[in-house]
């Protein structure tokens, strides 16, 4: 089986991609919701213990957290301390499924992955990318997204020019959705046959 780590910076279209891998019948993990489901169940109470008042009644508020993180390099370590391996063992779980169900593809979808030394545990890696003034606003049409949490966000990121050069694969999400499709498609069908 071969492994895909899938990613690209905020707004460059990681959850379209993943959906497309998942329609051709790809099994794709995704960090952010594994993150989500953490949230309100096992890391919430390590969360609740490091940042108190983040995790009122076994949920972490995302929002209180955000802001007890910001700008606060030493907090995002420790939330990076507590969540990551979480992370991680659902990873491999979903891997360890993956390999037993006989896919021959599996996508991990990880948005920091080349930030986190995450490459190291794909076969191969592919990023998604557009202009960045689709990017922008693509970003600033989510609910609660002001310019200033996008260039905070963006400032965590490794820049686009570098995912892109760094990748084996990259999948332009700015033109027509069918493009990305094909592409996306054509990439799936030559790991695929890679992996026979």
């Amino acid at each position: 089986m071969i492994t895909l780590g899938l990613t690209g910076s905020i707004g460059m279209g990681k959850s379209t991609a993943a959906a497309m891998f998942a329609a051709l019948g790809c099994p794709v993990h995704s960090a952010d919701e594994s993150v989500h489901r953490l949230y309100a169940g096992r890391a919430a109470p390590l969360v609740e213990a490091r940042f108190p008042g983040t995790a009122p009644g076994g949920v972490v508020d995302r929002a209180a957290l955000s802001a007890a993180v910001l700008n606060d390099a030493a907090a995002l370590k420790d939330l990076e301390r507590i969540v990551h391996p979480l992370v991680r063992e659902e990873e491999a779980r979903f891997l360890a499924e993956a390999r037993a169900s006989g896919a021959k593809l599996a996508v991990l979808d990880i948005p920091l992955l080349f930030e986190t030394g995450g490459e190291a545990r794909v076969d191969r890696t592919l990023v998604v990318s557009a202009p960045p003034e689709t990017q922008r606003a693509r970003v600033l049409a989510r609910a609660g997204m002001t310019p200033e949490r996008f260039e905070a966000i963006l400032a965590k990121q490794m820049p686009d020019a570098e995912k892109r050069r760094r990748s084996d694969f990259v999948v332009e999400t700015g033109g027509p959705l069918e493009e990305t499709r094909r592409r996306v498609e054509a990439i799936w069908h030559q790991l695929v046959a890679q992996a026979r």
